[in-house]
């Protein structure tokens, strides 16, 4: 009687230190966001709302370079001080957030 009470602690024992071990998926999910392309524009090309805005919402900040894409974003790299910045905004110089 005490084999047979020994032996289902044994199996049950072994039983449960394979219950703890967590599979591991093998299935990775990549999320890519499609950004739309944004082609170099001159300072001169940025829209005057966007110039107006972007010096109401950061008084002294230097326009580096202008970027736009098809929908008219655009994609803004300045420096205030010794800090740099991109911020974007649609034609009428309304801030995106991306």
């Amino acid at each position: 009687m005490k084999k047979l009470i020994l032996s289902a602690i044994v199996v049950f024992g072994t039983m449960s230190m394979h219950a703890n071990v967590l599979p591991v998926s093998q299935n990775a999910k990549a999320t890519v966001a499609i950004q739309s392309e944004y082609t170099e524009v001159t300072a001169d090309a940025v829209p005057a709302a966007v110039k107006t805005a972007l010096q109401t919402a950061y008084p002294g900040a230097k326009l580096e370079k202008a970027f736009v894409n098809d929908k008219k974003e655009y994609k803004l790299e300045i420096s205030v001080g010794d800090q740099k910045a991109t911020v974007y905004s649609d034609v009428n110089g309304n801030w995106l957030k991306i």
